[in-house]
């Protein structure tokens, strides 16, 4: 299984912010959404950060609410771990769980086409093993 047949189930669909919104209206957007982390893209839709709720609690715990008026450049995470469509559902599951992180974007070449979030992973995993459960039982049951 690949990252395709994650985005095949869930969507396509990214929320994103610009850089220069501030982080009240990024941490708005998130609860709005009922979301852990927002992509920030900027000029010609390239990816430049990201900005999750760690981030966030983050400039809390170092700034205060003063936070809350910085831009989201000044917040986010930089150095974003990406995949690609074809990248193995297995692959991103060590990738994530070795780099502490929940979301990833997935790119087709520079372009963003969707994220993946560690929940998207557990659920296709979780359906994966729903499906393997019943071919199973329908293996017993014709035996």
């Amino acid at each position: 299984m690949t990252v395709t047949s994650i985005l095949s189930v869930k969507g396509r669909d990214v929320v994103s912010i610009e850089p220069t919104a501030d982080l009240d209206t990024a941490a708005k957007l998130l609860a709005a959404r009922r979301i852990g982390a927002v992509v920030v893209l900027g000029a010609d839709d390239r990816l430049v950060g990201i900005l999750s709720e760690r981030d966030i609690v983050k400039a809390f715990a170092e700034r205060g609410t003063a936070a809350l008026k910085e831009p989201v450049s000044q917040i986010m995470t930089r150095n974003v771990a990406t995949c690609s469509e074809d990248e193995s559902i297995a692959s991103l599951m060590e990738r994530m769980t070795s780099g502490k992180f929940r979301h990833m974007p997935v790119l087709k070449g520079t372009r963003l086409v969707g994220v993946v979030s560690i929940g998207d992973v557990v659920k296709d995993r979780l359906a994966m093993m729903e499906q393997e459960t019943e071919a199973m039982r329908d293996y017993i049951r014709s035996a």
